[in-house]
């Protein structure tokens, strides 16, 4: 076994463009073992909110758009849990917030319906994917769709638009205006009524429930989040396991997620044992700051009926990633390369969390790694989960952890700032997306279950 990976044909991040130097030489400041926060870019101190809610610099405010338990227009009731969640352009000003909820089989008292344990009287069950079978109680987890007019500050239309599916956790946005919702099921193997860990599309444009398809081809797994290069189609996915793996979905037809397709996994150029979690202990050690070459491995058993999807790509030599969750597609230095970005919970010496940031190589064949960010230092970044790119370039992530909870930026100079507190809880922060305009930042407290609009001088 070796002690660190090759770095054969590999490109130093200090060798890009000028730009992109400065960037990575102001990263370098927070990847030491001994960080200290940064002196440069700030939006100011958080001011502490007199309502308890979110606390944010001077400057900022925000509006309570949604809270688990109102009514919606279709005469259900919001959902608990909310979670990751993409913003859209519904025309005429008007925004279209598609928002999943991590409800699971056994926490369906938090489900949209007056009685969780069974479909409303009149029920189409077409448009449930799994209304539960022998007398079990339906599964409750899926997305509600708010139509919101910045103008008004008013939420003009609120429903359910996918329901019956399990722990729908992440997800992401396509360039052909849906959400990809994914499933993070926490027990894979036992068969309530369908089986589960699947993802599903719904349009941004949907005025209803929409037919639940799951697209297996794009595999079955603990799924987190996903993200589609533009470019190809391709759509990349996060899996939720501290023994977890990166794969990536080529559609048959780009554009038509449910047409098809083939699954792979992403392995380190040339080696056989690749762990990228720097975990104490690991005698695989991931450098930093280095771009590693990389391809991927097919696999052959998307559906993976043993919920073993991961160990059939590591005996391809796929690398483990532990607890990949959000991700994006995007630039945060507005001037270098778009790539993939994802963050990794409890990766990094500390356990504190890492962002990775993928490069797709010509026709998509092959491609760089590297971890763009592994502070160590949990008064920087704490348990990172969803991701976003502001238009700022600024990279944004959400913390999820058993403290106080923040919502962090990165520059592209790499100084780590911070946009929000959670002053009501210490329940974690989830969902955050831009407007397409990029002046509102949308974003979620779990629990007890809070939508929020933020303005300010972003």
């Amino acid at each position: 076994m070796v002690k660190s990976l090759p770095m054969k044909s590999r490109r130093s991040f200090l060798t890009q463009s000028a730009a992109v130097t400065t960037g990575f030489l102001g990263l370098s400041k927070y990847l030491d073992s001994n960080l200290q926060a940064a002196e440069g870019f700030s939006y100011g101190e958080l001011k502490t909110d007199p309502h308890r809610l979110l606390d944010l610099p001077e400057g900022f405010s925000y509006r309570v758009l949604s809270f688990t338990g109102d009514k919606m227009n279709d005469g259900y009731t919001v959902p608990g849990k909310p979670d990751g969640m993409a913003a859209f352009d519904a025309g005429n000003g008007k925004i279209a917030l598609v928002r999943n909820h991590e409800i699971g089989h056994s926490g369906s008292s938090e489900g949209p319906f007056k009685d969780n344990k069974k479909l409303p009287k009149g029920f189409d069950e077409s448009l449930i994917y799994d209304g539960g079978r022998f007398g079990a109680q339906p599964f409750v987890g899926g997305t509600t769709t708010l139509i919101y007019d910045p103008k008004s500050g008013k939420v003009e239309n609120q429903f359910l638009s996918l329901v019956g599916t399990d722990r729908n956790c992440a997800g992401g946005p396509t360039p052909w205006g849906s959400w990809v919702t994914c499933e993070e099921p926490s027990d894979m193997t036992s068969k309530w009524g369908q089986f589960h860990g699947y993802c599903f599309e719904v349009p941004s444009n949907a005025k209803g429930l929409t037919q639940p398809v799951a697209l297996k081809a794009m595999g079955r797994f603990r799924h987190e989040a996903i993200a589609v290069d533009p470019d190809t189609g391709i759509v990349y996915l996060t899996e939720d396991r501290s023994d977890g793996v990166i794969y990536r979905f080529i559609p048959d037809q780009p554009g038509k997620l449910a047409a098809g397709g083939k699954l792979q996994a992403l392995k380190i150029k040339g080696e056989k044992e690749q762990d990228t979690r720097n975990w104490p202990g690991n005698e695989l050690t991931f450098p930093i700051r280095e771009r590693v070459p990389v391809e991927w491995v097919d696999l052959e058993n998307p559906e993976s009926p043993d919920d073993d999807l991961r160990f059939q790509a590591m005996e391809k030599g796929a690398v483990i990633f532990s607890r990949g969750e959000g991700m994006w597609y995007g630039s945060p230095d507005n001037v270098g390369e778009s790539s993939i970005y994802w963050a990794c919970t409890d990766g990094g010496k500390n356990q504190s969390g890492q962002i990775f940031r993928y490069f797709p190589g010509e026709n998509s064949a092959e491609g760089e790694l590297e971890l763009y960010l592994e502070p160590n230092d949990t008064d920087l970044l704490k348990n990172g989960d969803n991701i976003t790119i502001a238009p700022s370039g600024h990279l944004y992530i959400c913390e999820d952890n058993s403290g106080p909870s923040m919502v962090r930026g990165v520059t592209r100079e790499g100084e780590i700032f911070s946009i929000a507190h959670n002053a009501l809880n210490t329940s974690e922060f989830a969902g955050a997306c831009f407007s397409p305009d990029g002046k509102t930042l949308f974003v979620n407290i779990q629990n007890p279950g809070f939508t929020f609009a933020i303005t300010g001088p972003f």
